[in-house]
């Protein structure tokens, strides 16, 4: 028997559960830290790391008060977090700055920079991440910094993602060069793959910019999986959480990987990780490449596997954003959402409000809902955006799918699924396959599997999945529904490449607003 601690850093709170290898959940306790965002720049969203450890120390106290037991029975703590959220360092690990959060797109030039230049020079690394590199992602972010910086620029030494500062921090490490660096972090946002040698050529960072000129020897050190050990808990911060000093610390990673893992993700499994956006989560024993999916990186996920990541810019964003121009909540807005049926709104929404992460890879797109008319109402385009997002996801599970990675199992993991009854079944029915949602709250199991395995509780991760993962809810899917959402997403994916897709050839869009309100007419019974 163990206690454990597994953290999960969001988009805005960080979360810690403290879990028992025998009872399983003990507590969870949440802190929330601000989001740095200027109107007149809706790329802009930083986050300061001093508030996030702030945030850290308050939540793992109120999570041990909250169990009733002693801090010093907690055998190790493991951590996730968003990504790609890059932050700037110098020699001695302080930051020069805010991260760069996930959600922050200033980087877009530095990202079509990258791309260009790795099809020019055939660099193997860019077909690795579907073809594109994001400007969600570190390179980019951190030429933006440097270019944008240029008084901090003596002070800079390295940049690190999110999960590796805040292991390095509780580790209380404070050379640069001691940092261990996530695998799943550098693999899906840095381009960096042990089949090539690591991150690409300093050669090739050099033509990009003179400003990355002797870059790659400052990210030189160690790349792990997160069966492997970050570092030690320090005195600082032991006495500061209430823990004991020297516990392990495991290799970080990020929230949906290790989410996957808690829900329960194995070999032809696909995991949608619902929250403010969407990761899709995937492993395979053999590799395979999957055009416009943002990244195959073996031990990302599971040690012992290939990773697989894809995912939408925004979802419950969107949501969000829709009941916001309505002056109302999501969850007020939702009320009467089950009533609804496949079609009926004759709405069709593309859920690009926050640029395409997959398969197109497209940050200059914006949200399009097509089929208004004068009566329609916010409820309605609320319906159609959970539609959207489910068509938007489908593109992508067959686009996986036809580039070999099996799709057998669809479980819906992260926040949303958990209240939102709607969303899961119209996933079920635009897919046309059961989907399952854990039976609790998957968040930060993924974590505690991991630090389980540092305390040396289990020997393998399918152990630990089998002892401390949620039985299921099965969503399935309803005939009907699913031959209206097979007419609609016809119109979908036309309308998604032909929009979408800068040189996409012409494509006759005529037919698109008539059946629109055909199917509805008919959905409702008014032909």
């Amino acid at each position: 028997m163990a206690i454990v601690a597994g953290v999960d850093f969001g988009t805005l709170s960080v979360r810690v559960t403290l879990l028992d290898s025998t009872k399983g959940r003990l507590s969870t306790a949440s802190a929330e830290y601000p989001l740095h965002r200027k109107r007149e720049d809706p790329d802009y969203a930083t986050q300061s790391h001093h508030d996030q450890m702030e945030a850290l120390v308050k939540a793992t106290q109120k999570a041990i008060a909250d169990a009733g037991i002693d801090g010093s029975l907690i055998e190790s703590i493991a951590l996730d977090t968003t990504g790609s959220s890059v932050i700037f360092v110098d020699k001695q690990v302080q930051p020069l700055d805010d991260y760069y959060l996930w959600c922050d797109h200033r980087a877009k030039r530095e990202a079509q920079e990258i791309t260009s230049l790795a099809h020019a020079g055939q660099l193997e690394a860019i077909e690795w991440c579907g073809g594109v590199y994001s400007h969600e992602w570190g390179f980019a972010k951190l030429l933006h910094w440097l270019r944008h910086n240029p008084a901090k620029r003596e002070q800079f030494y390295t940049a690190f993602e999110h999960c590796d500062m805040v292991a390095a921090t509780l580790a209380g490490i404070d050379d640069a060069t001691k940092v261990k660096r996530s695998v799943c972090a550098m693999g899906h946002k840095w381009l960096w793959n042990p089949k090539w040698g690591g991150l690409p050529p300093q050669e090739f960072l050099s033509r990009l910019d003179p400003l990355f000129d002797g870059i790659r020897e400052r990210f030189d050190g160690e790349y792990l999986t997160s069966d492997k050990v970050a570092g030690h808990l320090a005195p600082h911060w032991a006495e500061r959480m209430g823990l004991k000093t020297g516990i392990p610390i495991p290799v970080g990673a990020f929230d949906a990987h290790w989410d996957a893992i808690g829900a329960g993700c194995r070999e032809g499994d696909v995991v949608n990780v619902v929250g403010t956006s969407t990761c899709i989560i995937a492993m395979e024993k053999r590799t395979v490449l999957v055009p416009g999916v943002c990244g195959v990186v073996p031990g990302s996920v599971h040690p012992q596997y290939t990773g697989v990541e894809a995912g939408l810019s925004a979802t419950g964003d969107i949501f969000e954003a829709i009941a916001r121009r309505a002056g109302t909540k999501v969850s007020d807005l939702s009320k009467g959402l089950e009533t609804y049926r496949a079609g009926q709104t004759g709405l069709l929404r593309l859920s690009w409000d926050n640029g395409d992460r997959t398969v197109l890879v497209n940050s200059e797109l914006g949200g399009v809902t097509l089929g208004w008319n004068l009566i329609h109402t916010a409820q309605d385009e609320l319906h159609a955006a959970i539609e959207g997002t489910a068509f938007h996801t489908r593109i992508i599970l067959e686009r996986t799918a036809e580039n070999g990675v099996p799709v057998e199992r669809v479980i819906n993991a992260g926040g949303i699924p958990q209240h939102n009854k709607v969303l899961n079944q119209i996933y079920a029915d635009v897919f046309n396959k059961p989907v399952l949602v854990p039976a609790g709250i998957p968040t930060s199991l993924g974590s505690g599997i991991f630090a389980q395995l540092a305390a040396g509780v289990f020997a393998s991760i399918e152990e630990a999945q089998k002892a401390m993962c949620l039985d299921y809810i099965t969503y399935t899917p309803n005939p009907e529904a699913a031959a209206i959402y097979d007419r609609l997403f016809t119109l979908y994916r036309k309308v998604y490449f032909g929009l979408g897709t800068k040189d996409a050839p012409p494509v006759a869009l005529g037919d698109v607003l008539p059946e629109l309100r055909k199917i509805s007419a008919e959905v409702l019974g008014h032909e």
